[in-house]
């Protein structure tokens, strides 16, 4: 995929759900999964969708919360969503809102360092919610759209 359909992608998911992301369970590629819902009036379903940011070869995930939010926000039953009105950040909600959203950077120093040394082409994309923001350096993304609900990142095998 080039830039610009990569951007188109991310575009997609401008203020949905963020539901989990990280590595996979072969540890090379990094993956999001999106719950993704329209104006009911629209007609279309709601979705959970998969971006694999195939050859990860840098994720960098930072706090989007300020120090004042994270001060509140250190209570325990915090992670339960069912914990009532508590002040702080509900770590419990399970998901987190993507927005301001993503987006390539037009230019990346170090997408193009890899890219010389990998030989393939590679991009480095942002991807920021109201929890984290996600930094990846990847070659190219695969979407899935329509994931069953329940799908699952891990296939845990024991060696």
């Amino acid at each position: 995929m080039d830039r610009n359909a990569i951007q188109a992608a991310l575009d997609d998911v401008f203020d949905q759900a963020l539901v989990f992301h990280g590595f996979t369970d072969y540890m090379r590629d990094y993956e999001l999964i999106t719950y993704s819902v329209a104006d009911p009036k629209t007609g279309i379903a709601p979705s959970f969708d998969r971006y694999l940011f195939k050859h990860c070869v840098e994720a960098t995930i930072t706090s989007t919360l300020t120090p004042q939010t994270w001060a509140v926000s250190l209570d325990e039953r915090l992670v339960d969503r069912e914990t009532g009105d508590l002040d702080g950040y509900v770590w419990g909600v399970k998901w987190q809102a993507l927005y301001p959203g993503g987006s390539v950077l037009a230019e990346s120093e170090k997408a193009d360092q890899w890219e010389r040394a990998v030989g393939i082409p590679f991009h480095e994309a942002v991807i920021e919610g109201n929890g984290h923001k996600i930094v990846l350096i990847f070659s190219d993304l695969v979407v899935s759209r329509g994931l069953q609900a329940g799908y699952s990142p891990f296939t845990v095998q024991v060696p």
